[in-house]
C-alpha cells in the first residue's frame, strides 16, 4: 500500500517503541515523516534507519529527525512551523510521546503526578493546538492520539491512567471542534505491548520482561502480548483516507482483554 504518498506526518516520541514503528509504517507507505524526540541525536538515528529501509525507499517515503520538548508550548509551535517550512504542508500528527512514573497513590510525590500529566496529556494539547492552524488552512488533517488500556484504571498508575483517560476526552472534543474543517481526530488505546516502557513496568513489580509478558499473555484471549508494529498498523489506518468517516473514536487494541 502507498496511502501516504505526498503526505507529511509528525510523530512524537518516535525514536523507539510504538512511535518508531509508526514512523516507519507511515514512511513505508510513502509519507515524509518528522521523527520527533526529546533527544535530537536519537531522533536523527531513528530517522536515518527509517530512510534506509528498503520498503521506505521503494515507496518514496523518508524521515528526518527533530529534537523537541513537547511539554514546551512555544517549542512545539516552532517545530510545526519548521516542518511546514521544510515540506510545504503538514497532514498527519501522531501524538505518541509519553512516560511512566508508577507508584501507589499514598507514595506518589506530586512531582511524579505532574510529570506524567504534563508529558502524556498537556503535550498533546500543545501539539494539536500548533498543528490545527496549518490543518484548518488546508481543510485537511488526521490526528491520532495514543491513549492506553490503563485509562480504565490500573493499580500503581493513578497518574498514567488519569492522563490516558484525559487523552480520550481531548480526542472526542477535538473531533467536534475540528470536524467542520475536514480534520479527523481519533485515539488508539493499546493493551500490553512489548516495549521499553512495559519492561520498566515489569521491573517495578519485581519480574523480568519475559516473565511479565508470560503472565499477561496467560490472561489475554489471544494468549500473547502485542508488538509495536501491530499498533502502528492501526494508527496508519486512522491516519489514512480509508478512515475518512471515522472521528472522535478510541480504538482499544489489546488482544481481546477485558
Amino acid at each position: 500500500m502507498r496511502r501516504f504518498v505526498d503526505r507529511v506526518a509528525v510523530v512524537t516520541g518516535a525514536a523507539q517503541g510504538i512511535g518508531a514503528a509508526t514512523a516507519r509504517r507511515l514512511a513505508a507507505e510513502g509519507a515524509t515523516v518528522a521523527v520527533v524526540d526529546l533527544n535530537a541525536d536519537r531522533a536523527g538515528v531513528a530517522a536515518d534507519e527509517i530512510s534506509a529501509a528498503a520498503e521506505v525507499a521503494a515507496a518514496g517515503g523518508g524521515a528526518r529527525g527533530f529534537g523537541c520538548d513537547v511539554t514546551d508550548g512555544p517549542a512545539v509551535a516552532a517545530l510545526m512551523d519548521q516542518v511546514v517550512e521544510a515540506y510545504g504542508r503538514l497532514d498527519i500528527l501522531v501524538n505518541n510521546a509519553g512516560i511512566t512514573r508508577d507508584n501507589l497513590l499514598f507514595k506518589m510525590p506530586a512531582e511524579e503526578w505532574d510529570a506524567v500529566l504534563t508529558t502524556n496529556l498537556t503535550s498533546m494539547f500543545h501539539c494539536c493546538q500548533a498543528v490545527q492552524r496549518h490543518m484548518v488552512a488546508a481543510r485537511y488533517g488526521k490526528i491520532v492520539n495514543l491513549s492506553s488500556r490503563s485509562a480504565l484504571g490500573n493499580r500503581g498508575q493513578v497518574n498514567y491512567a488519569a492522563a490516558k483517560a484525559g487523552v480520550q476526552g481531548l480526542t472526542a472534543t477535538l473531533a467536534i471542534e475540528l470536524g467542520p474543517f475536514n480534520i479527523n481526530v481519533n485515539a488508539v488505546a493499546p493493551g500490553y505491548i512489548a516495549t521499553a516502557m512495559t519492561a520498566a513496568t515489569a521491573e517495578r513489580v519485581g519480574a523480568s520482561p519475559e516473565e511479565h509478558q508470560q503472565q499477561v499473555a496467560a490472561q489475554t484471549p489471544l494468549r500473547r502480548v502485542g508488538q509495536p508494529g501491530e499498533i502502528a498498523s492501526v494508527v496508519a489506518f486512522l491516519a489514512s483516507d480509508d478512515a475518512s468517516y471515522v472521528s472522535g473514536q478510541t480504538l482499544y487494541v489489546n488482544g481481546g482483554a477485558r
